[in-house]
């Protein structure tokens, strides 16, 4: 079920609703005003008190009525031929009262309808749809000079300038929309290259540990091989389950990028076929995120232990201390806190020089605190091709989470990773 925000009532009502009630509410009352009510002192030029006397005016307001009924109904789905009919309905209203020019208040609904078609449809179809109200006036003036009638300009002049107020606003409107769609596809496309990156430090983490395992166990076997052989055995089948899980880890993630391509294509496809209402329509259902629901690894500090047996079994003893009541943490919270680790200690492996460190992870009320020391010595001086992207990595991470993140020599020797992830607001603490 939808959570989705209703729209406000007066943006759920259609368009063509709108222009009909106000080009109704125009035309009903002078009917009431000068033909209904009992007569009064006060008169209208545009709206003679016997102007509707003669069937034939009374024929051809019901047909307007019946135009603009169609054209209100008919002006979102074919948008030419709904404002075609509310101009001829305009027109025809007009003739009716026997009026020498279209007067302002009876053109509001176009204006409104014109609006309407500025804000939503392409510029050339607005401007064709502008170049028809403004040209109506010019045409139903030379229909009455052409009947023999003098008359002069009058206020068709507001009347045009209205029109192209109407215009403007509207395209005002439509290039505020598109611009907010720009914005919007500009975000995705960049929440997209996050979560890639956030895929590939993934990526970076679970390869550089495996790496770092599989060259431990390897360069124990081919140490061992001639005097022991079994133990050579095992580490050569460690590095055989290691390879064999990254490569499969690897393949999920990277079956699920494509995955998520195909379905991203296929959406953009679909949103191509779309109407322009139903692409711009904001009560439409959200499509999820393919990369945010299939790509999150199921890690966390409980794989915490496992990670520290691997290590301790490939010649790096790791101690690790548990403070506070250990309980589930958010998924990405989680996520984040095991890759600390992970990177942290793949970096004692790789860099340190130390046979052993220590672990520790403190569950406080608000926060999670992880902490790994190690004894080393640092990299060799000829490590300097090391990227750092590891701990470029960490960082990012405890930045994505508002936690804090400091990594450097410890005061007492060694190297120190400290972090520190807060907890969000509903997470429990018992």
């Amino acid at each position: 079920m939808s959570t989705s925000p209703s729209l406000p009532l007066l943006k759920r009502i259609p368009p063509g609703l709108w222009v009909g009630l106000v080009w109704f509410v125009v035309a009903v009352e002078p009917i009431v005003e000068y033909v209904l009510m009992p007569p009064s002192r006060k008169y209208s030029l545009s709206y003679p008190r016997h102007g509707l006397d003669p069937l034939s005016a009374r024929l051809l307001l019901a047909i307007a009525f019946v135009m603009i009924m169609a054209g209100s109904a008919q002006l979102r789905r074919r948008t030419s031929m709904g404002y075609g009919l509310l101009l001829a309905g305009t027109v025809f209203s007009t003739v009716s009262w026997r009026q020498h020019e279209i007067p302002p208040v009876q053109y509001l609904g176009v204006d409104i309808a014109l609006c309407y078609i500025a804000a939503t449809r392409p510029r050339r179809t607005s401007l064709i749809a502008a170049t028809a109200a403004l040209a109506t006036l010019p045409c139903y003036l030379a229909l009455r000079l052409g009947l023999g009638e003098q008359d002069a300009l009058g206020s068709d002049p507001y009347i045009a300038l209205i029109v192209v107020i109407a215009w403007l606003v509207g395209n005002s409107i439509r290039q505020s929309r598109l611009h907010t769609e720009e914005l919007h596809a500009r975000a995705a496309a960049q929440a997209v290259t996050d979560e890639r990156l956030r895929i590939a430090r993934e990526m970076h983490d679970t390869v550089a540990h495996s790496i770092g395992i599989i060259a431990l166990q390897a360069g124990a076997a081919a140490r061992v091989i001639e005097t022991q052989p079994g133990r050579a055995r095992e580490a050569m089948l460690t590095v055989e389950k290691t390879g064999r899980e990254t490569l499969a880890g690897l393949r999920r993630m990277l079956g699920a990028l494509r995955q998520a391509d195909r379905e991203a294509d296929g959406a953009a496809r679909r949103d191509t076929d779309r109407t322009p209402d139903q692409a711009t329509d904001p009560t439409a259902e959200p499509a999820q995120d393919p990369a945010r629901t299939s790509l999150r690894p199921a890690l966390g500090l409980a794989d915490v232990e496992q990670l520290a047996a691997t290590t301790t079994a490939a010649g790096v003893r790791v101690e690790v201390r548990w403070q506070g009541r250990r309980r589930p943490l958010p998924p990405d919270l989680d996520l984040a806190a095991f890759r600390i680790v992970q990177e942290s200690v793949t970096n004692v492996v790789r860099h340190s020089g130390a046979d052993s460190c220590r672990v520790s992870v403190h569950y406080g009320d608000d926060e999670v605190a992880i902490k790994v020391l190690d004894r080393g010595k640092g990299p060799a001086p000829d490590a300097g091709h090391d990227t750092g992207y590891g701990l470029v990595g960490m960082r990012e991470r405890i930045a994505l989470l508002h936690g804090d993140f400091t990594a450097g020599p410890a005061t007492d020797g060694g190297f120190r990773v400290a972090a520190r992830l807060p907890l969000p607001a509903d997470t429990p603490t018992r």
